[in-house]
């Protein structure tokens, strides 16, 4: 199947790479149009004035970084794809938690350009998102994806939060207020100011002296319920209950 050639954008603040970027896109037939500016607010009004299929970003930049400019993307009605191109490796883990098709290296090698740029092509097929989507978490210097299924709790650390599956618990730097908005639909529900609780791995509801706890997972883990998240989460169960085949 044929698909339109990609309206594509490059921010990098370094005129030389660049330059490269454009060059090696424009020789790409998949490729069609290609706008390019070392300036992230230039970056922001042709996003705005253009319909734009993927954005290539560099990270390090100043003034926005290419992570920070992927988070203000993410919130346009239709956000372009986003290709992370970049000198540097430690950001791999943030760049696919918000989203990232791909993470390409400096210097950039028209293989491996060409390969983000199949990535993309395959992404504007526009299949339906999986239904238990992977989140990207590090440890040790090595990258796993966990499904989002097996985690049966999440913990806020600051700006952090711990996921938590049978395996093991993993730090992930996303706040639990985000994470409570993007996976409602997905039945994880806040049951105190620091917790959220997947409804799916709940197996107990325990009253005692007026006070609530939910017992999830394998081995079980008892967690507190506050009072003012108490009768919310009792109603929600019963509701995820009645719901199920």
């Amino acid at each position: 199947m044929s698909h339109p050639r990609l309206r594509v954008l490059v921010v990098d603040d370094e005129r030389p790479a660049l330059d490269e970027l454009r060059y090696l896109l424009e020789r790409d037939e998949r490729v069609g149009e290609v706008f390019a500016t070392d300036s992230t607010t230039e970056s922001l009004r042709i996003l705005r004035e253009d319909e734009i299929d993927v954005a290539f970003l560099d990270i390090q930049m100043p003034g926005l970084t290419g992570l920070e400019l992927a988070q203000v993307l993410s919130r346009f009605k239709s956000p372009p794809q986003i290709v992370f191109v970049t000198a540097h490796e430690g950001h791999a883990v943030e760049a696919f938690e918000v989203h990232a098709v791909d993470y390409v290296l400096k210097p950039v090698r028209a293989d491996r350009l060409a390969e983000a740029v199949r990535r993309v092509v395959a992404g504007t097929d526009r299949t339906p998102a999986p239904a238990d989507p992977q989140i990207a978490v590090e440890r040790g210097g090595v990258t796993r994806f966990l499904n989002r299924s097996d985690i049966t709790h999440v913990e806020a650390h600051g700006d952090y939060a711990r996921l938590h599956t049978a395996d093991g618990s993993h730090l992930v730097r996303i706040p639990l207020a985000t994470l409570e908005e993007e996976w409602a639909d997905a039945g994880f529900v806040r049951i105190h100011r620091s917790l959220l609780v997947s409804l799916a791995h709940v197996r107990e509801v325990r009253m005692e002296a007026g006070r609530c706890a939910v017992v999830v997972g394998e081995p079980p883990v008892e967690l507190g319920v506050s009072r003012r998240h108490t009768r919310e989460l009792r109603e929600l169960l019963l509701q995820n209950r009645t719901r199920r085949p």
